[in-house]
C-alpha cells in the first residue's frame, strides 16, 4: 500500500493525495449520514490522463477504486466500505466546461463540473440544459450520469440519459474510451454511452460528456394547486396535458406532511393558500420569448379543474419572487426533514394509472408496522416517481426515532413488496448505491441479474470498481 500511495503522489502529486483522518472525513460519509466508510486514501486528480493513471496504479496493486462526485448521492453509492482499503477517486478538481456549442445545441464538460454551471454555461448561449435537482448547486454531471439522475424536469426532457450524447470513460484497466461524440446518429454498433450511464461508477470512470441543451424557455407560468387526492392530481395531470401539450414542463406533488415541515423549518417560507389541503400540485408551463399565452392556458386549465372538483385552490405566480417561493415549498422539503429526526427514504416509480390506489393503500399497511410513523410524500406525478419517505412518529412531542429504526426493516418490505405487486420500481432515480443492492436482486428475474453479472465481469474482471454497488454479489 506504501508503493501505491507513493505512485499515485507521483502520479497527480501528493497535495492531491489525502490520507490523514480529517481531510478524508468529508468523503467517506454520504449526504444523509447514513453511510459512512473508511478509505485507504482520496485521490483528486485533475485531468482524463490523471484519472486514467490512479485507475491503472489501482488496478496493478488489486486496489478497489470508488469513484466520487459531488457526495450528494441517498443510497451510499459514493462512499467506501468500511475495510479502509479503497481509494475514494473525487473528481472535483475536474471542472473545466470545454466546448459550447449553440448550433449543434451541445456543451461538452467534465465529469466534475457542477451542475448550476452547465446551466449557466448554457444560459450564456441562451440555450437551456433542463436537468434540475435539489442538489444543483453541489452535485457533478459525472455523478448525475453514473446515477441517471432525474429531477423536476423529466417529464417535458426525460432522464439524464437522454441528455447526453457522448462520453468519456476511463476503463478499469486504466485505458480511456474516448466516445465524445456529439452525434444525433450513430448506428455502428453497440451504444457503449448508454451503458455507462447509470452504472454508478461499477463499470468505469466517466470523466467527460457531450450534454444535449435545448432553446431557452425565458418565459413561466406557475402555480401551487390545492387537490383533494392523488387520483385527483394524476386527472389534473391528463387536463394539464391536454391544455398546455409540449409546454407542461414541471408537474410535482406534495403531501400536507411534507408542506407542514418545510413551514415550520424552512426560513421566510410560508403557505400561499388559505386553506389546508391533504395534497398540493406544483405545475409549471415554460415556453421560449415568443410564448405570451402560457398564463391565459394556465388560468384556463386550473379554471376548469375547480369546476370539475380536481383541484380546490390555486395560486398563480405573479413574480418571479413569488414563482421562487412556490418553487422553495417543493425544493425544500428533503432539507427539511432531516431536522425532523431519523429518516426512511424511499424513491419509487409505479405505473400513472396506478399511483393513487397504491398511495391510499399503502399508508394504512405502515400505520399497522409502525404507529404513528409520519409519511412525508413527494414527488413527480408526471412519470410515476413518488419519494415516500417516512419521519420517525412522535412521542410526547418528540421524535421517537428508535421506534423508527425499529420498523425500518419490515416498512421497507412492505413498501417494495407492494411496488413489486404493480410492476413497478423501487429505484426511480437515486440509483441503487450499496443501500438497495441487495433488495433489487431479489425482484429481478435470474436473467436479469446472470446479465447484470456478465456486464460487470466482462469489463471489470477483477471487480475493481466500485464492488458492492449495484450489481448483486454471487451467492
Amino acid at each position: 500500500m506504501d508503493d501505491l500511495l507513493d505512485q499515485l503522489r507521483t502520479s497527480i502529486g501528493a497535495d492531491h493525495v489525502l490520507t490523514e483522518d480529517a481531510d478524508v472525513a468529508a468523503y467517506v460519509v454520504d449526504w444523509t449520514g447514513t453511510h459512512a466508510g473508511r478509505a485507504l486514501a482520496v485521490v483528486r486528480p485533475g485531468s482524463t490522463e490523471e484519472v486514467a493513471a490512479v485507475v491503472a496504479a489501482c488496478a496493478g496493486a488489486g486496489v478497489a477504486v470508488v469513484p466520487q462526485g459531488g457526495n450528494t448521492g441517498l443510497v451510499g453509492g459514493g462512499v467506501p466500505d468500511a475495510s479502509g482499503s479503497q481509494v475514494v477517486l473525487s473528481l472535483g478538481r475536474m471542472r473545466r466546461v470545454r466546448e459550447v456549442d449553440p448550433v449543434a445545441g451541445t456543451v461538452t464538460v467534465d465529469a466534475g463540473v457542477v451542475l448550476a454551471d452547465v446551466q449557466a454555461a448554457a444560459e450564456k448561449v441562451d440555450r437551456l440544459f433542463p436537468m434540475s435537482l435539489g442538489s444543483e448547486g453541489s452535485c457533478t454531471i459525472g455523478g448525475n450520469l453514473s446515477t441517471n439522475a432525474g429531477g423536476t424536469a423529466v417529464l417535458r426532457y426525460g432522464m439524464t440519459r437522454e441528455l447526453v450524447l457522448g462520453l468519456e470513460v476511463v476503463l478499469p484497466d486504466g485505458r480511456v474510451w474516448d466516445g465524445l461524440r456529439g452525434l444525433r446518429k450513430d448506428n455502428t454498433g453497440y451504444d457503449l454511452t448508454q451503458l455507462f450511464v447509470g452504472a454508478e461508477g461499477t463499470l468505469g470512470v466517466i470523466t467527460g460528456a457531450v450534454l444535449r441543451l435545448f432553446p431557452a424557455t425565458p418565459r413561466h407560468a406557475t402555480a401551487w394547486v390545492a387537490v383533494p387526492s392523488v387520483d385527483a392530481a394524476v386527472s389534473l395531470l391528463g387536463l394539464a396535458q391536454q391544455h398546455a401539450g409540449v409546454h407542461l414542463s414541471t408537474f410535482e406533488i406534495a403531501n400536507r406532511q411534507a408542506i407542514d415541515l418545510v413551514l415550520a423549518h424552512l426560513p421566510g417560507a410560508s403557505d400561499p393558500l388559505g386553506e389546508p389541503s391533504d395534497w398540493y400540485v406544483l405545475v409549471e408551463l415554460a415556453g421560449s420569448a415568443s410564448d405570451t399565452g402560457l398564463d391565459e392556458t394556465l388560468e384556463s386549465l386550473l379554471g376548469e379543474a375547480v369546476e370539475a372538483g380536481t383541484a380546490v385552490d390555486a395560486a398563480i405566480a405573479g413574480s418571479p419572487a413569488q414563482r421562487s417561493a412556490l418553487w422553495a415549498l417543493r425544493e425544500g422539503i428533503s432539507e427539511v426533514q432531516k431536522v425532523e429526526g431519523a429518516t426512511l427514504k424511499h424513491d419509487v416509480t409505479l405505473p400513472i394509472a396506478r399511483l393513487a390506489e397504491w398511495a391510499t393503500t399503502i399508508g394504512p399497511r405502515l400505520q399497522e408496522v409502525c404507529p404513528g410513523v409520519r409519511l412525508v410524500t413527494y414527488g413527480h406525478v408526471g412519470d410515476g416517481n413518488l419519494h415516500y419517505n417516512l419521519n420517525a412518529p412522535l412521542a410526547d412531542d418528540r421524535s421517537d426515532d428508535d421506534a423508527l429504526r425499529a420498523a425500518a426493516a419490515d416498512l421497507t418490505a412492505a413498501i417494495y413488496d407492494s411496488v413489486a405487486r404493480e410492476a413497478g420500481s423501487i429505484s426511480a432515480e437515486h440509483g441503487l448505491g450499496r443501500t438497495k443492492v441487495v433488495a433489487a436482486a431479489s425482484y429481478k428475474s435470474d436473467v436479469e441479474v446472470d446479465l447484470m453479472r456478465a456486464l460487470k465481469h466482462a469489463l471489470d474482471p477483477a471487480g475493481l470498481m466500485n464492488p458492492g454497488v449495484l450489481v448483486p454479489p454471487t451467492q
